[in-house]
């Protein structure tokens, strides 16, 4: 049986912020106090990670413009990480670059192939303050990596060059969410 209660369970569903939101192109602040209204923010990004059908989310994704990110997101063997940053930095990547299939919360229902590192390692901090190393391959490397440049105001389309860029920006302008 799980000890503890489910990420998210005491959390509330929150807009997310769609690809053009400000907030989602500027670096956000490191996380100052640790303390209750964190934990409630950790909780509500499980909650609209989860509804959202999503395996990471940033809290500038909700508007908050501060460094943490959350995760449920599993790696090539199907092994699932779970769990958050705050304050993370993205201290290693490794491996090969892999161009996969990358998709965004904020860019509802389109992809991008994108190049990735599949190692990657982040450090950072639990809600509770007590420091934290995350390992990630495949998968999971993309989604720790992804999560980090949320934070740092880039989101995957900023990665993308040429005909790749044009063709997700079409896609963009004619979805049905785009303003």
């Amino acid at each position: 049986m799980r000890q503890g209660s489910i990420p998210g369970a005491h959390g509330r569903v929150r807009p997310l912020g769609l690809l053009g939101d400000p907030v989602l192109h500027a670096r956000c602040a490191e996380v100052t106090d640790f303390g209750p209204e964190l934990a409630a923010l950790v909780e509500d990004l499980f909650a609209t990670m989860y509804a959202a059908h999503g395996v990471g989310l940033a809290a500038n994704q909700v508007g908050e413009a501060v460094r943490v990110f959350v995760y449920d997101c599993p790696d090539d063997e199907d092994e699932r990480h779970l769990g958050h940053v705050v304050n993370p930095r993205l201290v290693e990547t490794g491996g090969v670059v892999v161009r996969g299939p990358e998709g965004c919360l904020s860019l509802p229902g389109l992809e991008a192939g994108t190049e990735r590192y599949d190692e990657a390692v982040v450090t950072g901090f639990t809600v509770a303050g007590e420091p934290v190393t995350v390992r990630g391959t495949g998968f999971f490397a993309r989604c720790l990596q992804h999560e980090c440049d949320h934070l740092e105001g880039r989101v995957y389309a900023d990665r993308l060059t040429g005909r790749r860029h044009r063709k997700l920006m079409r896609q963009v302008a004619r979805a049905s969410w785009h303003r």
